[in-house]
């Protein structure tokens, strides 16, 4: 399974931006879906997660009520709409994929990553 991350760049406080991860590889049904970020110095930490019927998301309290996870199955397509951004959102974004996370805010239950984009805002 492959998955590779999209959309990042440079935008200043109060930008949106909308980050992509495209899945190949897998039946993409199968998988909750979710983003990490890390940012210099600090471990990796969990931001938003979907299931696969795209019923339940989970986000991180930090980013509540400013981002949105989605994704389109026929597309294999997750999504990430980050509006309001603010300097301390400013990490290396990760897509993450897992069969049956029991846990899914930590990156050990997660079987697949991509890349990574760079996310960078400036104040």
């Amino acid at each position: 399974v492959q998955l590779v991350e999209s959309g990042g760049g440079l935008v200043q406080a109060g930008d949106s931006l909308k980050v992509s991860c495209a899945v190949s590889g897998g039946t993409f049904i199968l998988y909750f879906m979710a983003w990490f970020r890390q940012a210099p110095g600090k471990e990796r930490e969990f931001v938003a997660g979907i299931s696969w019927s795209e019923v339940n998301t989970f986000y991180a309290d930090s980013v509540k009520g400013r981002f949105t996870i989605s994704r389109v199955n026929a597309k294999n397509t997750v999504y990430l709409q980050m509006n309001n951004l603010q300097p301390e959102d400013t990490a290396v974004y990760y897509c993450a994929a897992g069969r049956q996370p029991t846990s899914n805010i930590l990156p050990r239950e997660y079987d697949y990553w991509g890349q990574g984009t760079q996310v960078t805002v400036s104040s």
